[in-house]
């Protein structure tokens, strides 16, 4: 996995969407990162490691080629206003659902 600045990441992620617009999927995962490589043991902790900040790790891939990064609380609105208007950009492959079957569906289950 390739750890990349934020603006590397999001570039990176519109040639992955680009790649995979037509056949692939992209799957894309964000969690909690506190800046630990190696899990803490059950028994007690690490003394010393005190988390700055809290930060968030996303992670890409299409099941090939992963990337990821980790975004600082600092800095997570700009990041969040770019990637929010990246994923609008790219999501235009997607059926739209049928909402007569569905309300059919949901009163048929009443």
């Amino acid at each position: 996995m390739v750890l990349l600045k934020s603006e590397q990441f999001l570039t990176e992620l519109t040639s992955l969407f680009q790649k995979c617009q037509l056949s692939d999927s992209v799957f894309i995962t964000l969690k909690k990162y506190g800046g630990q490589t190696k899990p803490i043991p059950r028994e007690g902790s690490v003394e010393g490691f005190e988390p700055s900040d809290n930060k968030c790790l996303l992670r890409a891939t299409d099941g090939k080629k992963k990337i990821s990064t980790v975004v600082s609380s600092r800095e997570v609105n700009e990041f969040q206003m770019a990637y929010s208007s990246l994923l609008r950009a790219n999501m235009d492959g997607l059926e739209k659902r049928d909402k007569k079957s569905q309300s059919k569906k949901s009163k048929a289950a009443q």
